[in-house]
């Protein structure tokens, strides 16, 4: 299995490096993605990283941008990302783990949507009664199915930073009403497609994220990555039950690994051990496995 930490292609213009993925100019109108082994927990970048696993998001964001298209319009082009480089090592950096993708602006949030009561929603909901700041009934257990899903975004820190939760009156400011609204809708419809289909495979997603951006003309379309298990929380239908955190199929190992090394969360990030790089390696490949059957 290949390791990627950092790409570097010089036949295209560099544009940004961020936590996992690092970002080329194709052209005025096209952008190359290229999907890292770094993992990123606690908005920290690990100094290890996971072997295979940018091959593995562009699989299974590949898979989902197919699957969900008819939802809302993503940013792929169709473009082989091996036909922008010029030489064979460039063509094995991007080979499986990059796209190209259309140029759009991106929008200044990170739509969460929740589905299940787990995680920061539920040290949330367990001092206030609501998480981020929506109301929830009393007496609700961890790992609850919540009686709908739940659209809650937040700002998008740079590396090093933490994201922080927004209301959706704070997202409305930032996005205007009607592009909130939108958001919103897409990222609800997004989530409950993919959680009924997901669930199918034995697959339930307590929550994830996604990432939008806009054309010249205003149009939404969803970027970056999709349902992977690097922006969701993927568990094993057979082994939920309600009251206790399930074993997943993502980096909640690691981060657990994390908060039982006694790390403070800053940077920067202990080294991880080989054992824990290849368990999670291969929860990674398992979820691929499950939801796209390859």
């Amino acid at each position: 299995m290949s390791v990627l930490h950092e790409s570097n292609l010089t036949s295209l213009k560099f544009l940004h490096r961020g936590k996992v993925r690092d970002l080329y100019e194709v052209d005025a109108d096209h952008l190359l993605i290229v999907q890292t082994d770094r993992l990123s927990a606690f908005d920290v970048i690990l100094p290890t990283p996971i072997p295979g696993k940018g091959e593995v998001l562009t699989a299974v964001s590949n898979f989902w941008f197919k699957k969900l298209a008819h939802v809302i319009p993503n940013h792929l082009s169709g473009i082989d990302p091996e036909s922008v480089v010029k030489t064979e090592a460039e063509k094995a950096q991007v080979r499986g783990r990059a796209f190209v993708t259309k140029k759009l602006k991106p929008l200044p949030i990170e739509a969460i949507v929740r589905g299940y009561l787990v995680g920061s929603g539920w040290k949330d909901y367990k001092k206030t009664g609501a998480v981020c700041g929506i109301q929830l009934p009393a007496g609700l257990q961890e790992a609850q199915k919540l009686p709908q899903p739940l659209f809650t975004p937040s700002t998008k820190a740079a590396v090093g930073e933490h994201d922080e939760n927004i209301s959706f009156e704070e997202a409305r400011k930032l996005l205007g009403a009607e592009m909130a609204e939108q958001v919103k809708n897409a990222t609800l419809a997004l989530y409950t497609q993919a959680a009924d289909y997901a669930l199918t495979k034995g697959i339930i997603i307590a929550d994830t994220k996604f990432e939008f951006g806009t054309d010249a003309a205003g149009k939404l379309y969803l970027i970056d990555e999709a349902l992977t298990p690097d922006s969701s929380r993927f568990w094993p239908a057979d082994q939920y039950k309600v009251g206790s955190n399930p074993p997943s199929f993502d980096k909640q190992f690691v981060r657990d690994w994390l908060e039982s090394s006694g790390w403070n969360k800053q940077p920067p990030a202990p080294q991880v051990p080989a054992d824990v790089l290849q368990k999670t390696a291969d929860k990674y490949r398992e979820a691929q496995r499950l939801l796209t059957g390859a």
